[in-house]
């Protein structure tokens, strides 16, 4: 296939950028969008991943806030620049130096498509979806500072980092501003305060089947703490636990009586493919805890109070029995300050989403487009659905494809369809070989029809423009960084 990049743009030295003295990562307030600090030091070469195009040179550096970065310069650079949001969020309370390798590793097919590739680590782990947006943004004018300002630049996020990458639109990508479009893939769309409600489902659910978490005889805990703050349950820990009650990882033939019908409930209560019913449970239990108890000062921001789960074999009972809870208002809104998404979009947006995800339900991205319709920038919106069934790593043809519309949507104002993403492919899938699979009839059906909404909880966005000003105002908002 021939290449579809212009000619690349020559690049600044680091030397003469930083006797220049324009090597600062910026650090913005949570609540703002200006510049604050300094970078903590300077890109360094390193060997690039495995995976990556030869020729390519990698950069690896700490900011002034903690986090580690991977920048990748291709040697037919197209002088364009791909920004990274990561997904998670990883649990931990550093930066891990390791994370944007990693995911540069990932999506090493934006550098055979002529990109650089800029990609920060977080400066912590745990929650914080402002924050990452912030790191985010970091990172790119680092790039601009070692290698001056990319023809266009464009940022693409994963999973949470869907949500990042969406929130940094809204924080900085105004027109003529420094983002020219952005790509979500398997996005988590529907924002914070109402994007883990069915991970809250399953936790109490879980519990009235199981009751080995907590066990009757450990200290008790309210549910929507996930895990007690003190405790040392590890991730091996839970998982035995979810074995002894469901004999999820047995085959069928080896479970109990009792322990399918646990599993069979739990299932179509919650709606969790039976695959990632582990991984949800990590989730609700560990990411939970880092929400509540550490992010939040120990405050609720979940609530189960008036729903009625169906699909058991008694839901009766099992309404009768489940642990409820309400809300703290304050923690919902420092929860919804942080992560909700406004739908204030004034730059392309093109996302592509798995129609069976099993992690980040495909439903989110009609949580999305009603978002952005509620907001009136529907027209900034083209979404795309392919029939995988995978959620961290799509098709690379499809990336490939993706980020070549999405560049000439900004170029030309072609807008593609998703008809026109489905016939664009064939040509990147003759480079890569690793299928398109794009469905361009499908439309998920809303939010609430995968996850029981709560009281308001149909109507998008679930934070407006307006709302997020009057917030913003609040000394403290949100979640510190």
């Amino acid at each position: 296939m021939t290449r579809r990049n212009p000619a690349p743009r020559p690049r600044r030295g680091l030397r003469a950028a930083l006797a220049a003295g324009a090597a600062g990562i910026i650090v913005t307030p949570l609540t703002a969008a200006a510049p604050a600090a300094a970078s903590a030091d300077r890109p360094a070469v390193v060997a690039c991943p495995a995976d990556v195009p030869v020729k390519t040179t990698c950069y690896t550096g700490q900011d002034a806030n903690g986090a580690y970065y991977a920048i990748a310069v291709p040697k037919k650079w197209n002088g364009s620049l791909v920004v990274h949001a990561h997904g998670g969020p990883d649990l931990g309370n550093g930066s891990d130096p390791a994370r944007s390798l990693d995911d540069l590793s990932r999506w090493s097919v934006m550098l055979d498509e002529g990109y650089a590739w800029a990609g920060s680590s977080y400066r912590r782990g745990g929650y914080g979806t402002r924050m990452g947006a912030i790191d985010t943004e970091n990172v790119r004018r680092l790039f601009v500072s070692e290698f001056g300002t990319p023809k266009r630049t464009y940022i693409h996020g994963q999973s949470w980092g869907g949500d990042v990458a969406a929130k940094a639109v809204e924080m900085y990508g105004r027109k003529n501003g420094p983002y020219d479009g952005a790509l979500l893939t398997s996005g988590v769309l529907g924002g914070g305060s109402r994007g883990y409600d069915y991970r809250v489902d399953l936790r109490v659910v879980y519990q009235y089947y199981c009751q080995n978490h907590p066990r009757p005889t450990e200290p008790q805990y309210p549910l929507w703490e996930g895990l007690r703050p003190d405790s040392t349950m590890t991730t091996t820990g839970l998982r035995a636990r979810l074995q002894e009650c469901t004999g999820y990882s047995s085959a069928p033939a080896d479970r109990t009586a009792l322990q399918q019908r646990n599993l069979d409930d739990i299932l179509a209560v919650t709606k969790i493919p039976e695959r990632t019913l582990e991984s949800h449970l990590r989730f609700a239990t560990f990411t939970f805890r880092d929400i509540v108890s550490t992010r939040l000062g120990g405050r609720n921001p979940f609530s189960n109070k008036g729903m009625w789960y169906s699909g058991s074999h008694d839901d009766k009972a099992l309404n009768a029995g489940v642990e409820r809870f309400s809300a703290d208002p304050t923690a919902v809104r420092d929860l919804s300050y942080d992560s909700d998404l406004t739908g204030k979009v004034d730059i392309p947006v093109l996302t592509m989403h798995a129609i069976d995800d099993p992690t980040a339900f495909v439903e989110h991205e009609a949580a999305y487009r009603a978002t952005l319709q509620g907001a009136h920038r529907d027209r900034y919106l083209v979404q795309a659905f392919t029939d995988e069934h995978e959620h961290s790593q799509l098709s690379d043809s499809e990336y490939a494809n993706s980020i070549f519309a999405l560049d000439r949507w900004v170029r030309t104002g072609r807008k593609p369809t998703p008809a026109s993403l489905a016939s664009s492919c064939a040509s990147f899938d003759r480079v890569y070989g690793t299928g398109c699979f794009y469905k361009p009839d499908f439309r998920p059906a809303s939010y609430a029809s995968r996850v029981l909404a709560r009281p308001n909880g149909r109507d998008w966005p679930a934070m407006s423009s307006a709302q997020e000003k009057i917030w913003s105002r609040v000394p403290g908002v949100g979640i510190a960084p």
